[in-house]
This record gives C-alpha cells, structure tokens and sequence, in this order.
C-alpha cells in the first residue's frame, strides 16, 4: 500500500511544478464541475525569478477548442469577468490566478472524462519571454488549502 501511495505522489509532483527558464508554474489547479458545465477554468501562480519582465501571453490545451486569459473586476458594485490581452510578471514577481481574480478559461469542451475530482489535463502557456510551458492541471473537488 505505502509503495503504491508513493508512486502515486512521484507520478503528481511534476503536475504540482512546471518551469522554463526564470518563469515557475506553480500548483495548478481546476475545480471539479458538474458533467454539462459549458466552460472550465485553469488556476495557478506564476513566478518569475530572472532578472527580466516577461508576459504571460495565451494558453492552450487539447481538452477545449479554446482558452482565453480572464480576470474578474469590480465594477461598479459588480463583480464581472473580462478577457485580457496578457499578464506582466515583473522580475522577481509573482501572479497568482485564482479564483475571483486572474484564470484561464477553458472554453468548448472537448473532452470531459478528465474534468473528475483526481483527473488532470495538459495545459500549453505561451510567454513572450520563456516560450511555451506545458503543465499538469489536476483537477480536486475542493480548492488547494494554500496557494504558493
């Protein structure tokens, strides 16, 4: 029992850490949804430990025939949710995406069966700096206790 949990957890930690270059992506994360949930989103933080600015500028993943970059803003009393072109991460910064705030929006599903509470599907980031970084998001039923 104890070798099958600690192979389970060898097989996890690449999807809890990703990297090229200076840009660490850390702890991604989607929720668990109900099966006709129209859309998904993708939550994670960026750190960026080079000496230089780099944008996070697109992302994509084979489960959803399109991802955008969203935030939600309050505006005027209500929270709303708006696609953004790109997310700066300053040297030595970090961003996180979470929910509420900055996310990846998965939209047009494609594939479903990886959408379940211990699942994960792959997910492309593309930035202007550090090129492409692919990561594991697992999918829980409940958020991470703690964001890094």
């Amino acid at each position: 029992m104890l070798k099958k949990v600690l192979l389970a957890l060898t097989l996890l930690l690449p999807a809890f850490m990703a990297h090229a270059k200076d840009i660490q992506v850390l702890q991604p994360w989607s929720q668990e949804l109900p099966p006709n949930a129209p859309t998904v989103a993708a939550y994670f933080t960026l750190r960026n430990d080079g000496n230089t600015a780099d944008r996070l500028l697109s992302a994509e993943s084979p489960i959803a025939g399109s991802a955008e970059i969203h935030q939600h803003m309050n505006s005027d009393g209500m929270m709303k949710m708006a696609h953004v072109e790109a997310v700066n991460i300053g040297a030595g910064e970090q961003a996180t995406f979470q929910p509420m705030g900055y996310h990846v929006m998965l939209l047009n599903l494609s594939d479903r069966s990886q959408l379940q509470d211990g699942g994960h599907f792959p997910l492309t980031l593309h930035f202007k700096q550090a090129g492409d970084i692919t990561v594991q998001v697992v999918v829980m039923k409940q958020p991470p206790v703690a964001n890094p």
